[in-house]
């Protein structure tokens, strides 16, 4: 990938690239096969199972995307049978839960994706995974406005 020359450090680059390169592999390289969900329909519904009486707004809020992608996932996690719509108003929208179904094809995504984690991290060292695991922890809590480690 193509860097301002000079303007980063070639580590901080080189962080950028791999990241790039996970979330393309996560995102576009996992679609909804065998009746599990894609990454993008299981990200939706662990929130809702996170957050049972969920609203489709909220969803769209929360992930910083607009309400008709996520009306369009949950189309597909209702057509699934995943999730079930209560009682509510169009304008409020209405309170989601998971069905058992949708419990169950959660379950299944999340232990394919720890399988995909155990086979790439084979050959690590139990060391060098709770390193990574600690560093991930410390860049995702990191405050952008001190630096600080708040993991």
């Amino acid at each position: 990938m193509q860097h301002p020359s000079g303007r980063w450090p070639a580590e901080v680059a080189a962080v950028h690239d791999a990241l790039t390169r996970v979330v393309r592999e996560i995102v576009a390289g996992r679609p909804s096969v065998d009746g599990l969900p894609s990454f993008a329909l299981q990200s939706v519904l662990s929130y809702i199972d996170r957050n049972p009486g969920c609203r489709a707004t909220e969803i769209a809020e929360t992930f910083g995307v607009h309400r008709s992608t996520i009306s369009r996932q949950l189309r597909s996690c209702a057509d699934a049978g995943w999730v079930r719509a209560g009682e509510g108003s169009l304008h409020s929208g209405y309170p989601l839960t998971l069905t058992a179904e949708g419990g169950q094809a959660l379950a299944a995504a999340a232990e394919r994706d720890l399988a995909e984690i155990a086979e790439r991290m084979a050959d690590w060292t139990p060391r060098d995974i709770a390193d990574f695991a600690a560093a991930l922890r410390r860049f995702g809590h990191s405050d952008p406005t001190t630096g600080d480690d708040h993991a």
